[in-house]
């Protein structure tokens, strides 16, 4: 029996591909025995930062590539997510409940896998550890003592609203360029309001961090105060841009905040990049002066919290095993990945080469044209100054086009070769 640890993206990944390849899985999760702060329910695969598994634009998006390219291996995650979305214009978001609930029922439903609740202590000697972000405690201190110690930085969630305290007079349904079905609700804020707006944003009270953690803070989740403090427009020019976006009457507002579906009756909205370290209080006071959320009633506040990560390059190959044990395997964002998608990726690839090992098969990593191939490279690539990666093409080796739509679609299309190779590898 293989042993997964953490029923999380990755470890749910992991276990339903060795399940479905024939092994029996023991599946551990420590919930509800223990909880992290950041976690609340008891299923598996809890989404905690943001209901949005980003674009799922295969042919113009890095991250809509790789969710393709899990598709076709099979992944649990992007059937879930199918199954339980919710519209968000060109992304592919999900009713965070029901996406766990469809998981967790699958997962329960399979034979070969049993869900063991404790939590772990030690590190197995042969398995996959997918524990996570908010690895901590005893577990924590075993792979410190394996390993010499852990990384870490910050990251930030988001506050959610619910849409009957949204004043829809003071805001208009779009799509940025019409691309969906108007899924996101818009607050336009004119210049003297936004301006109000980050003047108070800069000046509101925040939860005090220590020096190391205000270093660590990740750019791919950054709260938007700080970047705020970067500028008077550097929200205009980012999260809160207006390009693409026009009312009823055609008018561009000056900056706007978007709302994004949290769940599929459409009764929560999530603040679209305003993931924050504020206090409580001075987020419902910030946020409320945008008109459109003056009398927003917050059902979650933003929060900041750790993640966890190996200095992968030094002790991971890039089939996910450590260096020092080719059985013991590590999957998700403790890796060194970042995002939902990312993590869920790593838990197909960890799973596939844990397979081949116990059945005395060398270990198959697909090429750096493809997301999932090009992410493991860059985990166990050499790097003194390692940080987390997101899915995106810069990582990829990419074609020599000057033109970037076309230089997309060839890159996607060889990827996806690429993923197509790798499968049959696999059933050989």
């Amino acid at each position: 029996m293989i042993r997964v640890i953490g029923a999380g993206l990755a470890g749910c990944e992991a276990a339903w591909y060795l399940a479905r390849h024939g092994e029996e899985v023991e599946l551990v999760e420590q919930k509800p025995v223990r909880r992290s702060p950041a976690h609340s329910s008891d299923g598996l695969c809890e989404l905690v930062c943001s209901n949005s598994l980003k674009s799922d634009d295969v042919f113009g998006n890095a991250c809509g590539l790789l969710k393709e390219e899990m598709r076709r291996l099979g992944s649990v995650t992007m059937e879930a997510a199918a199954a339980t979305r919710v519209p968000a214009g060109g992304a592919l978001a999900v009713d965070r409940e029901r996406f766990s609930e469809y998981v967790t029922r699958k997962l329960r439903a399979e034979p070969r896998i049993r869900i063991v609740c404790r939590e772990e202590t030690e590190l197995p000697e042969a398995g996959i550890v997918a524990t996570g972000p908010l690895t901590d405690g005893a577990l924590y201190a075993a792979i410190e003592r394996r390993f010499g110690g852990g990384l870490h930085f910050y990251d930030a969630t988001a506050p959610v609203v619910t849409a009957e305290s949204i004043d829809l007079s003071e805001a208009f349904t779009a799509d940025r360029y019409g691309r969906g079905t108007g899924d996101y609700v818009n607050c336009p804020m004119d210049k003297p309001q936004y301006e109000a707006f980050v003047r108070e944003l800069l000046a509101a009270e925040k939860v005090t961090l220590r020096d190391f953690e205000k270093r660590e803070i990740f750019e791919g989740c950054m709260p938007v105060e700080v970047m705020a403090s970067r500028g008077k427009d550097s929200l205009r020019f980012g999260t809160f841009k207006p390009v693409g976006l026009a009312d009823a009457s055609g008018k561009r507002p000056y900056a706007v905040l978007q709302l994004r579906r949290e769940n599929a009756e459409g009764t929560l909205f999530g603040l679209v990049g305003c993931q924050t370290n504020l206090k409580f209080g001075e987020q419902k006071r910030v946020f409320s002066l945008i008109p459109a959320l003056r009398n927003a009633e917050f059902v979650r506040y933003g929060v900041m919290h750790r993640n966890t990560f190996l200095d992968s390059p030094r002790v991971l190959q890039a089939d996910l095993s450590a260096k020092d044990n080719p059985m013991l395997f590590f999957a998700g964002q403790i890796t060194g990945v970042e995002g939902y998608v990312e993590s869920a990726a790593t838990g197909i690839l960890a799973a596939a080469n844990c397979l081949r090992r116990l059945h005395a098969k060398p270990s198959l990593v697909p090429s750096d044209v493809c997301v999932m191939g090009a992410l493991a490279r860059y985990v166990a690539a050499e790097n003194a100054h390692f940080q987390p990666m997101n899915a995106n093409y810069g990582i990829l080796r990419g074609p020599d086009i000057r033109d970037k739509k076309e230089k997309k679609k060839v890159m996607a299309e060889r990827a996806l070769g690429e993923i197509e190779l790798f499968r049959a590898a696999l059933a050989e």
